[in-house]
């Protein structure tokens, strides 16, 4: 069962901000791969995995609505 990347967030205790400084990006890269705005390179998501300790598979990322 997949969560998204706002849920996979919560789930591990992390604010945006504290989630940003983790991840090594700023506070508004991560709302906006959390919205769908954009998209994780690699590396980023590799860190995801990590931080929130849940697999790529189960990430749930939310469809670009800018278009």
């Amino acid at each position: 069962m997949g969560v998204t990347l706002k849920a996979a967030r919560i789930n591990v205790g992390l604010t945006q901000v504290k989630a940003a400084n983790c991840l090594k990006i700023s506070k508004d890269t991560l709302s906006n791969y959390e919205r769908g705005v954009s998209y994780p390179d690699v590396p980023i998501i590799k860190r995801m995995e990590e931080v929130y300790k849940i697999k790529y598979d189960d990430i749930i990322f939310l469809p670009n609505n800018n278009g």
